[in-house]
Parts: structure tokens; C-alpha cells; sequence
């Protein structure tokens, strides 16, 4: 954990940060005359690669499915016409 003031920690935020980023410091504590008042850390990285398709295969999309679009456009306030 490494400790800031806030004058240098608006001073020298992209140094900051890029010290987050590669590892040198897990952690920064910003104080405000002398007195910690927030903690900056690296975000961690979310797997994404799964997400889209998840649902593949669970469900069958019916043929039919834009029947009721006509109907579905009037309950929005639609006249159902497509632009």
C-alpha cells in the first residue's frame, strides 16, 4: 500500500494509475492533511469471452416469432410500422 497526498495525487494521477496497471503498487491510500480519505486499486478484469451465446442451445426460437410484433408495437404506443 502506498500512500498520497491528494495535492500530489491530482499532481500526478497517470503516474498513479500506470503504477496500478503494472503491478508496482497494488494499492494507493490518498490523505488529505495527513488523514486517509480514499483508496485508489486496479479494477480486475471481468471474462467476457463467455458471455455472448451463454444461452445457446437451452432454447428453441419458434418460427413464428415476429408474428405479434404488429401487436407487441401497438401496446408501446406504435402504429406497428417499421422505419
Amino acid at each position: 500500500m502506498h500512500t498520497v497526498s491528494l495535492f500530489d495525487a491530482k499532481t500526478h494521477l497517470s503516474r498513479i494509475i500506470e503504477d496500478l496497471l503494472s503491478g508496482r503498487n497494488d494499492e494507493v491510500v490518498i490523505s488529505r492533511r495527513g488523514k486517509p480519505v480514499a483508496r485508489l486499486a486496479p479494477l480486475k478484469e471481468v471474462d467476457t469471452k463467455n458471455r455472448i451465446g451463454v444461452a445457446r442451445g437451452k432454447f428453441e426460437v419458434p418460427d413464428n416469432i415476429d408474428a405479434t410484433n404488429p401487436q407487441v408495437a401497438t401496446l408501446f404506443g406504435s402504429d406497428g410500422a417499421s422505419t
